[in-house]
């Protein structure tokens, strides 16, 4: 491990921020703990231009943590709608009435008791320290481990345990001595892997700008740059097919609450069959399904058993859909959408299931395909679900 790169690493990333990192995001320079948790939490898994956009609305909606903590989750949901990785949201609440019940609302400084708070890793409650309190606190995000093991020749598999650790060791020795540089260290280190040592086309590959680390970088020196880090090679994303009803009768819509452990957990959706797993080289649905699948079978799918024949009754009629193809992180859904049309509105007992009426549908929080289709069905206009 080279010593001289260790003892300027900091300071030279701090230079080259102050001429290349990005400036002026609605996040950067406060030192207010809840806007930055709010800030890190929301950047996880979602790109920097989608946040600078939701970011905002979601901070005037929900200012402070004790407002957050005390409204209804399911409006956070709706906020949230359309970021994705549902369950941020769902720990954002969480985690916001732990602090008011635990801390009296205010966030601890120490990072050992942040990483303690739900949805809060290790680097995240890092992050939190360094920008908010200014602590010493290292981070670690994927950004960070690609940083370091190129420019330190870190072989293995982030995701290993070993090498995981020894990557915390480095980045806790890699930071800057006076408490005050750590914001613009911290933001420096995210900025540097996310817009000049990327994964596919770092600028020392792409040849567009001169890295300040190309001197000292291993993975330069031993043109290793695009072999670090070492990754394990990922199994090809399994695909499904299911059924959703889009139920309506009048001027509403039947919609149910997802299972909050599940995909879109707690988020509000159509009444949906059992994922089926896609066949292999099979058309996106069956022929059955295409052919032969009947208003009575769709119900018996989607709906409780004890209101299959009360639906079957009211209805005036069922017509095929969009075929709607969602890609997860780790799985690939194909939605078979189906219009029924009922005469009189089914009583659902329980609140997970509602019928909610097409111009209050912006107060629910929807999945992103669901969403979509209901716009582009011309249901209720885009504003509606726009919140």
């Amino acid at each position: 491990m080279s010593e001289a790169l260790t003892k300027y690493f900091a300071k030279k990333l701090i230079a080259w921020h102050g001429l290349d990192g990005r400036q002026g995001l609605p996040w950067q320079n406060i030192r207010d703990p809840y806007a930055v948790w709010v800030s890190e939490i929301m950047l996880q898994q979602t790109q920097v231009a989608t946040v600078l956009e939701r970011y905002p609305r979601f901070m005037k909606r929900f200012p402070t943590v004790k407002k957050l903590a005390a409204a209804p989750l399911d409006d956070v949901l709706a906020e949230w709608a359309g970021l994705g990785y549902y369950s941020r949201a769902r720990n954002l609440h969480a985690c916001a009435k732990q602090v008011m019940e635990l801390f009296g609302g205010k966030f601890p400084s120490d990072p050992a008791l942040l990483e303690q708070l739900k949805g809060i890793g290790r680097s995240t409650a890092g992050a939190i320290a360094a920008f908010a309190f200014h602590e010493r606190a290292p981070i670690l995000d994927a950004n960070v481990k690609r940083i370091l093991a190129r420019l330190f020749g870190i072989e293995g598999a982030v995701q290993e345990k070993a090498v995981n650790d020894k990557l915390w060791l480095l980045a806790q020795k890699l930071l800057p001595k006076n408490t005050v540089d750590m914001p613009v260290y911290t933001q420096a280190l995210m900025d540097f892997g996310a817009t000049w040592c990327i994964s596919r086309k770092p600028v020392c590959i792409s040849g567009t700008k001169k890295c300040p680390f190309a001197k000292d970088c291993q993975a330069n020196l031993s043109d290793q740059v695009l072999l670090l880090p070492h990754k394990i090679a990922k199994a090809k994303s399994p695909e499904f097919n299911c059924d959703m009803l889009l139920l309506r009768h009048s001027d509403s819509v039947l919609l149910q609450r997802r299972p909050e452990k599940a995909i879109w957990g707690g988020l509000w959706s159509l009444p949906e069959s059992t994922w089926r797993v896609k066949e292999k080289n099979s058309a996106s649905h069956s022929k059955k399904d295409e052919v032969n699948l009947s208003t009575k079978e769709l119900f018996k799918l989607t709906l409780p058993e004890e209101k299959t024949s009360l639906t079957l009754k009211s209805c005036k009629s069922t017509e095929r859909g969009l075929m709607i193809k969602h890609v997860f992180t780790h799985r690939r859904l194909w939605i078979q959408i189906w219009h029924v049309t009922l005469s009189e509105a089914v009583k659902f007992s329980g609140r997970d299931v509602q019928w909610v009426s097409l111009h209050q549908l912006g107060k629910y929080g929807l999945p992103q395909p669901i969403k979509l289709l209901l716009q582009g069905l011309s249901l209720v206009r885009g504003a509606d679900l726009k919140n």
